[in-house]
Protein backbone atom coordinates (compact mmCIF):
# COMPACT_ATOMS: atom_id res chain seq x y z
CA UNK A 1 0.00 0.00 0.00
CA UNK A 2 3.12 2.09 0.81
CA UNK A 3 4.51 1.61 -2.64
CA UNK A 4 0.99 2.91 -4.62
CA UNK A 5 0.83 5.87 -2.35
CA UNK A 6 4.41 6.89 -3.09
CA UNK A 7 3.35 6.44 -7.31
CA UNK A 8 0.11 8.23 -6.67
CA UNK A 9 1.71 10.86 -4.46
CA UNK A 10 4.35 11.33 -6.95
CA UNK A 11 2.14 11.67 -9.97
CA UNK A 12 -0.42 13.73 -8.41
CA UNK A 13 2.65 16.44 -7.58
CA UNK A 14 4.00 16.46 -10.62
CA UNK A 15 0.65 16.82 -12.80
CA UNK A 16 -0.45 19.30 -10.21
CA UNK A 17 2.95 21.11 -11.04
CA UNK A 18 2.78 21.17 -14.33
CA UNK A 19 -1.09 21.79 -14.39
CA UNK A 20 -0.14 25.25 -12.10
CA UNK A 21 2.02 26.33 -15.04
CA UNK A 22 -0.80 26.51 -17.62
CA UNK A 23 -2.98 29.12 -15.33
CA UNK A 24 -2.74 32.37 -16.27
CA UNK A 25 -0.98 35.06 -13.51
CA UNK A 26 -2.36 38.05 -12.66
CA UNK A 27 -0.74 41.13 -12.01
CA UNK A 28 -2.18 45.08 -11.26
CA UNK A 29 -0.87 47.73 -12.57
CA UNK A 30 -1.29 51.47 -11.54
CA UNK A 31 -1.55 54.67 -13.70
CA UNK A 32 -2.56 58.14 -13.64
CA UNK A 33 -2.95 59.85 -16.79
CA UNK A 34 -5.70 62.52 -17.43
CA UNK A 35 -6.60 60.50 -20.57
CA UNK A 36 -8.38 57.16 -18.88
CA UNK A 37 -8.98 55.37 -22.36
CA UNK A 38 -4.59 55.94 -22.98
CA UNK A 39 -4.40 55.11 -19.23
CA UNK A 40 -6.51 51.74 -19.62
CA UNK A 41 -4.58 50.73 -22.89
CA UNK A 42 -1.48 51.64 -21.96
CA UNK A 43 -1.93 49.70 -18.22
CA UNK A 44 -3.60 46.60 -21.06
CA UNK A 45 -0.31 46.27 -23.07
CA UNK A 46 1.90 46.38 -20.01
CA UNK A 47 0.40 43.53 -18.15
CA UNK A 48 0.17 41.54 -21.49
CA UNK A 49 3.87 42.30 -21.81
CA UNK A 50 4.45 41.61 -18.39
CA UNK A 51 2.64 38.43 -18.08
CA UNK A 52 3.73 36.83 -21.82
CA UNK A 53 7.91 37.69 -20.18
CA UNK A 54 6.75 35.28 -17.08
CA UNK A 55 4.96 32.68 -18.80
CA UNK A 56 8.16 32.73 -21.53
CA UNK A 57 10.44 32.27 -18.16
CA UNK A 58 8.29 29.88 -16.67
CA UNK A 59 8.14 27.90 -19.74
CA UNK A 60 11.94 28.16 -20.19
CA UNK A 61 12.43 26.91 -16.76
CA UNK A 62 9.95 24.05 -17.26
CA UNK A 63 11.63 23.05 -20.27
CA UNK A 64 15.15 22.92 -18.12
CA UNK A 65 14.18 20.97 -15.03
CA UNK A 66 12.16 18.31 -17.70
CA UNK A 67 15.77 17.82 -19.57
CA UNK A 68 17.36 17.14 -16.21
CA UNK A 69 14.84 15.03 -15.26
CA UNK A 70 15.24 13.00 -18.53
CA UNK A 71 18.86 12.98 -18.08
CA UNK A 72 18.57 11.55 -14.29
CA UNK A 73 16.39 9.05 -15.30
CA UNK A 74 18.50 7.08 -17.52
CA UNK A 75 15.80 6.29 -20.16
CA UNK A 76 16.80 3.63 -22.35
CA UNK A 77 15.81 3.43 -26.02
CA UNK A 78 12.81 1.80 -25.64
CA UNK A 79 11.54 4.16 -23.17
CA UNK A 80 12.09 7.13 -25.37
CA UNK A 81 9.03 6.94 -27.02
CA UNK A 82 6.81 7.05 -23.42
CA UNK A 83 8.83 10.14 -22.59
CA UNK A 84 8.07 11.95 -26.17
CA UNK A 85 3.85 11.02 -25.16
CA UNK A 86 4.34 12.03 -22.15
CA UNK A 87 5.96 15.11 -23.03
CA UNK A 88 3.62 15.88 -25.33
CA UNK A 89 0.54 15.45 -23.24
CA UNK A 90 2.17 18.05 -20.41
CA UNK A 91 1.99 20.73 -22.73
CA UNK A 92 -0.56 23.33 -21.58
CA UNK A 93 -3.57 23.23 -23.76
CA UNK A 94 -5.27 25.76 -25.23
CA UNK A 95 -5.70 28.86 -23.21
CA UNK A 96 -9.19 30.22 -22.66
CA UNK A 97 -9.56 34.15 -23.75
CA UNK A 98 -9.18 36.07 -20.76
CA UNK A 99 -12.94 36.53 -19.06
CA UNK A 100 -15.25 39.63 -20.08
CA UNK A 101 -15.26 40.97 -16.48
CA UNK A 102 -18.15 43.14 -18.00
CA UNK A 103 -20.30 40.54 -19.31
CA UNK A 104 -19.91 38.05 -16.07
CA UNK A 105 -20.90 40.99 -13.65
CA UNK A 106 -23.81 41.34 -16.14
CA UNK A 107 -24.68 37.59 -15.48
CA UNK A 108 -27.12 36.47 -12.76
CA UNK A 109 -25.67 34.84 -9.26
CA UNK A 110 -27.10 31.45 -10.85
CA UNK A 111 -25.55 31.95 -14.52
CA UNK A 112 -22.09 32.72 -12.43
CA UNK A 113 -22.19 29.97 -10.77
CA UNK A 114 -22.64 27.73 -13.67
CA UNK A 115 -19.94 29.61 -15.35
CA UNK A 116 -17.61 29.09 -12.77
CA UNK A 117 -18.32 25.47 -12.68
CA UNK A 118 -17.61 24.99 -16.25
CA UNK A 119 -15.00 26.61 -15.83
CA UNK A 120 -13.61 24.42 -12.83
CA UNK A 121 -15.06 21.06 -14.79
CA UNK A 122 -12.39 22.17 -18.03
CA UNK A 123 -9.32 22.77 -15.59
CA UNK A 124 -9.87 19.92 -13.78
CA UNK A 125 -10.54 17.56 -17.27
CA UNK A 126 -7.21 19.12 -18.21
CA UNK A 127 -5.75 17.76 -14.90
CA UNK A 128 -7.13 14.31 -15.70
CA UNK A 129 -5.53 13.97 -18.89
CA UNK A 130 -2.12 15.16 -17.59
CA UNK A 131 -2.60 12.82 -14.52
CA UNK A 132 -3.25 9.81 -16.56
CA UNK A 133 -0.30 10.82 -19.03
CA UNK A 134 1.78 10.56 -16.14
CA UNK A 135 0.83 7.19 -14.95
CA UNK A 136 0.81 5.57 -18.31
CA UNK A 137 4.46 7.02 -18.33
CA UNK A 138 5.24 6.04 -14.94
CA UNK A 139 4.26 2.66 -15.46
CA UNK A 140 7.02 2.53 -18.31
CA UNK A 141 10.18 2.89 -15.74
CA UNK A 142 11.88 0.68 -14.14
CA UNK A 143 11.81 0.88 -10.22
CA UNK A 144 15.29 2.76 -9.93
CA UNK A 145 13.85 5.07 -12.10
CA UNK A 146 10.53 5.34 -10.63
CA UNK A 147 12.59 6.41 -7.12
CA UNK A 148 13.91 9.09 -9.26
CA UNK A 149 10.89 10.25 -10.95
CA UNK A 150 8.98 9.99 -7.38
CA UNK A 151 12.21 12.06 -5.81
CA UNK A 152 11.95 14.44 -8.40
CA UNK A 153 8.11 14.96 -8.43
CA UNK A 154 8.88 15.99 -4.45
CA UNK A 155 11.46 18.66 -5.36
CA UNK A 156 9.13 20.22 -7.59
CA UNK A 157 6.39 20.11 -5.08
CA UNK A 158 8.24 21.37 -2.36
CA UNK A 159 9.60 24.23 -4.58
CA UNK A 160 6.44 24.89 -5.79
CA UNK A 161 5.38 25.33 -2.26
CA UNK A 162 7.35 28.70 -1.33
CA UNK A 163 5.07 30.23 -4.43
CA UNK A 164 2.01 30.16 -2.53
CA UNK A 165 2.87 31.66 0.69
CA UNK A 166 5.41 29.30 2.28
CA UNK A 167 8.40 30.41 4.61
CA UNK A 168 11.58 29.54 3.15
CA UNK A 169 13.00 26.11 3.96
CA UNK A 170 9.18 25.22 4.93
CA UNK A 171 6.53 23.61 3.01
CA UNK A 172 3.24 24.72 2.42
CA UNK A 173 0.78 24.25 4.85
CA UNK A 174 -1.55 21.69 4.59
CA UNK A 175 -5.31 22.55 4.11
CA UNK A 176 -7.20 22.08 7.60
CA UNK A 177 -9.03 18.92 7.89
CA UNK A 178 -12.61 19.46 8.20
Amino acid sequence: MTRFRQTLTGAAVATALLASLSMPSFAQTAAAPADKAVATQAAADHHKHQRGDKRGDRMEHMKQRLEKLKAELKLTPAQEGAWTTYIEAMKPGERPAPGDREAFAKLTTPQRIDKMRELRAKRSAEMDRRGEATKAFYAQLNADQQKTFDSAAMRMHKGHGKHHGARPGQDAAAPAAQ
